[in-house]
């Protein structure tokens, strides 16, 4: 539901930009756009759900959007309804005071970070491959990885739904029969991860998602929710263009 126009310095103010005062001098000094446009007249009624920016920075207004941080615990199904007696995302999200969708999946073997949201559009383009949001996990996988693991997924691996590339890959540390590894990709295909490093002969023991785009685990412990700021919020919809 849209809401009712506002008047810009009074949505600056409420988003925490400045008092309302400061934000009309800020305005008159060509400092902020709305939906890409300078503006510098005073009065201005605008949509909470515009694009506001101050000196390119994103700004967000639209109180009605929230999003959730979950850290995802290992045996959960991504799914907002019940398939057998495993425990889902829609059971978790019963403590959350709105209805939700749930921002992609990660398989039931697979921890971290999933995003919940009260917005459709927003879950649908962070899905979306065309916005290419970047993805990070850590895996512990089978054997000892050479330092050449990186360049190969790099170049790309012919899996059976096609070729994929990482964007990112750090080994952390090798033990003996086992590393860690860390890597970033913007694919959203089916538990892509686990079938990358297997296909290089490196089966995955344990994954955990630790970031989407800008957004990480940080505060959280399994089964907990974080409810993202202003500055997150805005961060998340720029990198969709919304």
């Amino acid at each position: 539901m849209t809401e009712e126009p506002v008047r810009l310095q009074k949505l600056l103010a409420q988003a925490g930009v400045a008092s309302r005062r400061a934000s009309e001098d800020l305005i008159k000094r060509g400092h902020v756009k709305v939906d890409g446009e300078t503006v510098t007249e005073m009065g201005l009624k605008v949509s909470p759900e515009s694009k506001i920016t101050v000196d390119g920075e994103r700004i967000h207004t639209d109180q009605t959007l929230q999003v959730w941080a979950f850290y995802k615990p290992v045996g959960t199904v991504s799914t907002m309804q019940p398939e057998d007696d495993r425990p889902t995302l829609g059971d978790w999200a019963t403590k959350l005071p709105e209805r939700v969708f749930h921002v992609g999946r990660l398989d039931a073997a697979t921890a971290g970070l999933i995003l919940m949201t009260n917005n459709g559009e927003l879950a649908n383009r962070l899905t979306h491959p065309s916005y290419e949001v970047p993805k990070t996990y850590v895996a512990i996988v089978q054997g000892q990885v050479k330092p050449g693991l990186g360049k190969l997924l790099k170049r790309g691996v012919e899996l059976e739904d096609g070729v994929t590339k990482v964007d990112k890959f750090r080994l952390i540390e090798v033990r003996k029969g086992s590393s860690i590894v860390e890597l970033t990709l913007h694919s959203g295909k089916n538990r892509v991860v686990r079938r990358l490093l297997s296909e290089v002969g490196h089966p995955v023991s344990a994954l955990t998602r630790i970031s989407i785009g800008p957004l990480g685990l940080k505060g959280l412990k399994e089964g907990q929710f974080r409810l993202l700021d202003g500055d997150e919020l805005a961060k998340l919809q720029e990198l969709v263009d919304l």
